[in-house]
């Protein structure tokens, strides 16, 4: 049909088994919404290879198209925001898990969950940031509302070869932190080092149980892993220091004490991504445009093309991925 186009779907069958193909939608397909976009560049998130795989229960509605980001065109728009040729960017807001998200090559999505795209960034560099560095983003803005200032001591970023961590060593290293680079691989240390990590630490330092208080190393910390990590890292924290948290990848629980907060007024910031108010979304986007090297960003990404998206759904879950990957979807 003229009128087609390419979109990833999951499917699940009588006996909740998932199945994932590349096939042909047309726009009566998609869902509602007042802003129709042609997407030319989607990403791979942590969170969307637990989706695409099915490895967690994060798609809610069945069949879905996957992708919790994309940037592209407005193609047509009844909302007074946006108008036809607007370049815009796509977090988050459920999309993926319980409205067809950006595995697209259009969407249908509400005006009000779109955000424009800065000037000085293009929409394959929107992409290289994502959901993950969107949410580096505000794990920043988080220590810095919080006074963890580059004169406070090093900082500390957990998983930090993946997407989250990649994006917070680089835009906390151009804003003048001293940045210890927590990973499970040491292979990955000149990679980090290359971002603007000046410490390497190795992830067993970090993943046993955790002393109430440890010796205080860090002012403040970025977290993409949770469970025993994130215990550690609240242990080692400086007085006064604040640890933004963003992710689960090592387990949802957190083995850790009230010592921390009451003997050294720590504080513990949850970062979440996907219903962050819009004003403090374009605030973040505004700033990854000015504070994220993009050079250090191309050095992070990888490309690959739309029908690739499941096998590098599996591989990121496998730890096999480093950095931040591009779909071109058009």
């Amino acid at each position: 049909m003229s009128d087609s186009f390419k979109a990833i779907l999951v499917s699940r069958d009588e006996e909740k088994k998932q199945s994932v193909a590349l096939t042909d939608l047309t726009l009566a397909d998609l869902m509602e919404g007042d802003v129709v976009v042609r997407v030319s560049h989607s990403t791979v998130n942590y969170k969307d290879g637990l989706a695409v795989t099915g490895r967690a229960p994060v798609v809610r509605r069945w069949p879905m198209i996957p992708g919790i980001d994309f940037c592209g065109i407005v193609e047509s728009s009844e909302h007074p925001g946006y108008k036809a040729g607007d370049a815009v960017i796509l977090n988050g807001w459920g999309c993926g898990e319980t409205h067809f998200g950006g595995y697209t090559e259009k969407a249908r999505v509400k005006g009000d969950w779109l955000v424009k795209l800065p000037a000085g960034i293009s929409a394959a560099e929107a992409m290289a940031v994502g959901t993950a560095g969107y949410t580096a983003m505000l794990c920043v803005m988080a220590l810095e509302r919080h006074g963890v200032t580059p004169d406070k001591g090093p900082v500390i970023v957990t998983g930090a070869a993946g997407g989250v961590g990649s994006v917070a060593v680089a835009i906390l290293s151009k804003l003048g932190y001293e940045v210890a680079a927590s990973t499970g691989r040491v292979e990955e240390a000149d990679y980090l080092k290359g971002l603007g990590a000046t410490e390497i630490i190795a992830r067993d330092e970090l993943s046993g149980p955790a002393k109430p208080l440890n010796k205080e190393r860090f002012a403040g910390g970025v977290d993409a892993v949770g469970s025993h990590t994130l215990a550690n890292v609240l242990s080692m924290t400086k007085y006064g220091g604040t640890v933004a948290a963003c992710g689960l990848a090592g387990g949802m629980d957190l083995p850790t004490s009230v010592a921390p907060f009451i003997l050294r007024g720590v504080t513990l910031a949850g970062i979440d991504s996907v219903m962050c108010p819009r004003p403090l979304r374009e605030e973040a986007w505004a700033r990854i445009a000015t504070d994220l090297d993009k050079g250090k960003l191309a050095a992070m990404t990888h490309e690959i093309a739309l029908a690739d998206v499941p096998t590098v759904a599996s591989d990121i879950l496998e730890g096999k991925v480093r950095g931040r990957i591009v779909v071109k979807v058009a």
